[in-house]
């Protein structure tokens, strides 16, 4: 960050006592806030879509936030004021079987942000649902629960994303993505970015449009935060693809800071200046995404670790990669390992964590265990020499950490071990090995890694370092460089990962591509081409 910004920030954060209060405050919706009259809403307040998440086999969060004028900071809402806002349910899009409705109160507190957590559902059932205020009624969402806890569903179909950089290029991906078959989308983290969006939208190239000036700023307070996902939302391709499907969300590091660890920011700044504005990111971030109430944050620190069964075929293990971690070792960047990124006591995702997650993988009677996170979790070198450099950003930064977690699930019995990561604006596919450095010793699982939505732009099919990297690492069995995301299918024979790509991101409508198909036999990890 420019000396400038930091110093920008730390003067609003001297100076300005009430934002400290409400970042590190629950604030609670206030009891005699005024209620709205729907009535008076005279512009449509679904400017930013729909979407559902975190599906369970009896219920799902349906999500929306009122924004008439989404590029505003209060969004053209009446200042102060609550809004009761209408919803439903249904068994069909033209809603004649309906299943449940509602009202809930979109409170100021929250940006106006509606989180329903609508129950008396059946298992692995599609619905439709849609919100009204007044005279206004949203874009029909659909939606699918979760199969029953002990159910043996034939088949799961997900996909998996990451990355999304507005001012890197179209969100095209997403657009294909709505039209995919899918039982759930997850997302792993970049979400948006914090970086300034020119008010020709960067890489998009506005020519028909301009973005206001505010969004052409770094993102530090709750405003900022708050603006930049009107900004996202209000991009239809985004939109389309949250309508079509349930999305069980983490974040990485862009939502707050780029590679921050727990309470240290990139530029190593006081820690109780970044929690504030972790705590306004973190804010934001529950305010606009289909979350429950459990998920909501207290000041700078949020639950998000959550765990979501598919009947007996498969379990997924959701990650925060990034609260709770130990500082990058030796200064963040590829560096050469040694005694301090070595250091067993370093943790990528807190002791508390982790003995969740090896719990669960100990209790689990899922066919498929999946573990869904940020950063890439293979041993990924960058070059063919004796001794090469790592990333300390990812899990090469904390291999003790991997190694416990690998350990963890091997001595429960965990046969099938599906490990999912975005950040890297790659697709890759590696073999999870029981020795990295032996390429004959026992795989233990399988890494899948999505390529970003937008974020690094267009890319290549084969970049710079392709032949390099497959040399120095044999348990990589697939890398691309292009742009867009992953779907998988998996039954209790096998998983099968589809990568797909298109083939530009700076100009809008490009086509889709499957760059590879790969898959691996229950039992027998392993890739090999489908």
């Amino acid at each position: 960050m420019r000396r400038a910004a930091r110093l920008g920030r730390r003067r609003f954060l001297t100076a300005t006592g009430a934002a400290a209060a409400l970042a590190f405050t629950t604030n609670l919706p206030s009891a005699h806030a005024a209620t709205a009259d729907p009535r008076s809403l005279g512009e449509d307040p679904f400017t930013l879509g729909v979407a559902s998440g975190d599906p369970r086999p009896d219920s799902v969060v349906l999500w929306t936030r009122l924004a008439p004028r989404p590029y505003e900071p209060g969004s053209g809402m009446p200042p102060g004021a609550k809004v009761e806002v209408h919803w439903e349910i249904a068994q069909d899009e033209t809603f004649k079987r309906p299943v449940a409705r509602g009202t809930e109160t979109a409170h100021v507190a929250y940006h106006h942000a509606v989180h329903v957590d609508a129950r008396g559902l059946k298992p692995a059932r599609g619905y439709f649902y849609r919100f009204h205020v007044g005279r206004w009624t949203s874009q029909v969402g659909r939606t699918r629960t979760a199969p029953a806890l002990h159910a043996q569903p034939a088949a799961l179909r997900f996909g998996f994303v990451s990355c999304q950089a507005y001012h890197d290029g179209y969100f095209t991906a997403f657009d294909h993505l709505s039209r995919e078959d899918l039982d759930v989308v997850l997302h792993l983290g970049d979400y948006l970015y914090e970086y300034a969006v020119t008010a020709n939208g960067g890489a998009r190239g506005y020519t028909d449009r301009t973005l206001p000036a505010l969004f052409d700023t770094e993102t530090e307070t709750l405003d900022d935060y708050r603006l930049r996902y009107s900004l996202y939302k209000s991009d239809r391709d985004l939109q389309a693809a949250h309508a079509a499907h349930p999305w069980i969300v983490t974040w990485d590091d862009h939502e707050t800071e780029n590679n921050y660890a727990g309470a240290i920011d990139e530029d190593n700044d006081p820690p109780e200046e970044f929690l504030i504005r972790r705590a306004a990111a973190y804010r934001a971030y529950w305010e606009n995404m289909p979350l429950r109430t459990p998920q909501l944050p207290t000041g700078p620190d949020m639950r998000l670790y959550r765990r979501f069964d598919y009947g007996r075929l498969a379990r997924f293990d959701v990650l925060d990669t990034r609260q709770y971690r130990s500082d990058q070792a030796y200064g963040d960047g590829w560096q050469y390992p040694g005694p301090e990124s070595l250091d067993p006591a370093r943790t990528m995702t807190g002791a508390t964590q982790e003995k969740w997650l090896l719990d669960g993988l100990a209790s689990s009677r899922a066919r498929w265990n999946i573990i869904a996170q940020q950063v890439v979790f293979s041993q990924r070198k960058n070059s063919t020499a004796a001794r090469s450099k790592l990333s300390m950003d990812a899990w090469d930064g904390y291999p003790a950490a991997r190694e416990r977690i690998l350990t963890g699930a091997r001595h429960a019995g965990v046969d099938n071990l599906v490990v999912l990561s975005g950040d890297v604006h790659v697709h890759y596919a590696f073999d999870l090995k029981a020795d990295f450095d032996d390429p004959a010793s026992r795989t233990l699982g399988v890494e899948l890694v999505t390529s970003s939505i937008t974020s690094g732009q267009d890319g290549a099919e084969r970049p710079a370092n392709h032949d390099t990297l497959l040399a120095a690492n044999p348990h990589l069995r697939f890398y691309d460089g292009r742009r867009g995301y992953a779907t998988c299918h998996l039954d209790r024979h096998r998983i099968r990962a589809d990568f797909k790509t298109v083939s530009a991101v700076t100009t809008p409508g490009a086509p889709l591509t499957t760059a590879a198909s790969l898959v691996s036999e229950a039992g027998k990890p392993g890739l090999k081409t489908a």
